[in-house]
């Protein structure tokens, strides 16, 4: 039988400001009911798996924010407790529409790409692994414009699930959650977003349809999920959807849940130390989902700085499932307006005047590490494509370990450049070629 957790906090009755909502982490076995002088708190669950939850006093309660704070963290049962930090959207507005070319994707003198190109010509253009199942990226951002044109044959299908009927078909957890999940409000209506449908293009535009662009898998399977701003609380939920649909995959031998290889992030805490103890629940969340085999491409800061001095979450967070990735421009440098640190960030990728899906059917060019992040995304369902047979039998029998292989041959397989020598961990830009000939020749 769960032991109640009954947590009493004495407190300064002076008529202070109100205590904000938190993030606890509860011990296994542990049931939620805080008690917060004599008054019964608002516990919310965020990750059931890990045990996360908000907790929040009653809006007449007077105790201050860091009192309250520093007694849940001072109980047995739990684990920690920290603030519900804000979060905010990491892109450029719009630049130069007239760049209607997507150089990011090749590689010659005038194009320092990931040479998507050479790989598609080599090993196929993405879409099932090796085993025949589909690959899905989660785009955990403002939202994805689901009938774009160029996107629409590309987005993932709940197929447990009936559209609309208002209840939780396939027992789940999550009602009418067809093609993703929208954290913001806890519903299967996932929001359309310039942001996310920019990424989304990124990530995998249907290739070779005769229209706009190409992603650089051409077949990817989308999940779409909103999530990427507000506090931590929402990108923990919405991180959580996709842990759930993962575990579900593997639980079911894939008749069941979405087979998740990554998910893509722009998002974060500018200057966050993620070494101080106030943001646990990001590595927290990023270890789990790596359990399950699912690596995270994650932009950095867009501004000059050495995230390894000036901090920054989560790039800063030292989970190895994240690949931390900064943006280059077309010939190579770094953008000026973006972080760096050879501890933290992994590698470059292209992110300045890219090229992709807009909401209303058109495309446009954005900049930023937002656009440099979903190339990585995009490429690391692509290696699942690309792999030998003993890399994919590794992968389904450990799937974190064979993740961490995955992100290793990534890293080492990178084009050498003197911007990110330095600069970042692996002193390179992806190479996304490079890195399917390697994993295509796997052997464990």
């Amino acid at each position: 039988m769960k032991s109640l957790l009954f947590i009493t906090v004495f407190g300064l009755f002076a008529q202070v400001a109100q205590a904000e909502k938190m993030i606890v982490r509860l011990k296994p076995g542990s049931a939620a009911q805080l008690s917060i002088l004599g008054e019964k708190a608002h516990l919310e669950p965020v990750v059931e798996e890990l045990g996360i939850y908000t907790a929040e006093l009653p809006a007449r309660s007077a105790v201050p924010a860091r009192t309250f704070l520093s007694q849940l963290r001072k109980q047995r049962q739990v684990v920690y407790a920290q603030q519900d930090h804000p979060v905010t959207m990491r892109s450029n507005p719009p630049n130069d529409k007239s760049f209607a070319q997507q150089w990011s994707m090749k590689l010659d003198n005038a194009n320092r790409g990931i040479d998507a190109v050479s790989g598609w010509s080599t090993f196929g253009q993405g879409g099932l692994d090796v085993a025949g199942n589909d690959v899905v990226v989660a785009v955990v951002d403002g939202g994805v414009e689901l009938t774009h044109e160029d996107l629409a044959n590309n987005i993932w299908i709940n197929k447990g699930e009936i559209p609309g009927n208002g209840i939780d078909d396939d027992g789940n957890g999550y009602k009418d959650d067809i093609n993703g999940w929208n954290a913001y409000n806890n519903t299967g209506n996932v929001a359309s977003d310039y942001h996310g449908t920019h990424v989304a293009g990124i990530v995998g535009a249907m290739g070779n349809n005769s229209m706009g662009v190409a992603g650089v898998n051409w077949n990817v399977k989308i999940m779409a999920v909103n999530g990427s701003t507000n506090n931590t609380s929402t990108v923990l939920r919405a991180y959580g959807y996709v842990l759930k649909q993962k575990k579900l995959w593997l639980q079911s031998g894939g008749t069941e849940g979405a087979n998740v290889v990554a998910t893509n992030s722009s998002f974060g805490v500018d200057y966050g130390n993620c070494k101080s103890g106030q943001y646990a629940a990001w590595n927290d969340i990023y270890n789990e989902m790596g359990q399950v085999g699912i690596l995270h491409a994650i932009a950095t800061i867009n501004g000059h700085e050495n995230v390894d001095v000036v901090g920054d979450v989560p790039t800063g967070c030292d989970s190895p499932y994240i690949i931390a990735v900064t943006n280059t421009e077309k010939d190579g440098k770094k953008n000026a307006g973006a972080g760096y640190g050879v501890t933290m960030i992994d590698l470059g990728a292209p992110g300045t005047n890219i090229y992709s899906t807009l909401e209303g059917n058109k495309y446009g060019n954005l900049t930023g590490t937002s656009m440099a992040t979903p190339h990585v995304a995009g490429s690391i369902a692509y290696l699942h494509s690309a792999a030998s047979t003993s890399f994919n039998s590794f992968y389904v029998n450990n799937p974190a370990q064979g993740a961490l292989a995955l992100k290793d041959i990534m890293l080492q397989t990178v084009t050498p450049a003197a911007s990110m020598k330095n600069m970042t961990v692996s002193g390179g830009i992806l190479n996304v070629n490079q890195a399917a000939q390697a994993i295509s020749t796997y052997t464990n």
